[in-house]
C-alpha cells in the first residue's frame, strides 16, 4: 500500500489523494504536522525540506520507491514496476 506524507493545507496532496481514490489505488495518508517521525522521514528524503506530497510506493520486486510530488502516471508506473 502507498503511504502519502501530507499536510491538511497542501493542494497538491489533495489532488493526488483524489486521483488515487478515483483510480482505486489503496493508500494511507500521514499528516507530517501531527507525526514528528513522519516529518523527519520526509526531510531525510527531500534534502532537509518538508516537501509534500512525498509518497512511498512498494514495487512488485519488493523494493520501495520514494517520490516527491509525483503525478498519478508516475504513481501507476511505480506500482507496475516500470520506469517513470
Amino acid at each position: 500500500m502507498i503511504t502519502m506524507y501530507s499536510t491538511p493545507w497542501c493542494g497538491y496532496c489533495r489532488r493526488l489523494k483524489s486521483q488515487m481514490d478515483r483510480e482505486g489505488i489503496e493508500h494511507t495518508v500521514i499528516d507530517i504536522e501531527q507525526d514528528p517521525k513522519a516529518a523527519e522521514f520526509v526531510m531525510s528524503v527531500n534534502g532537509g525540506n518538508q516537501t509534500v506530497p512525498t509518497v512511498s510506493i512498494p514495487t512488485p520486486d519488493g523494493q520501495t520507491v520514494t517520490m516527491t510530488n509525483p503525478t498519478i502516471v508516475q504513481v501507476r508506473q511505480a506500482l507496475a514496476g516500470t520506469p517513470a
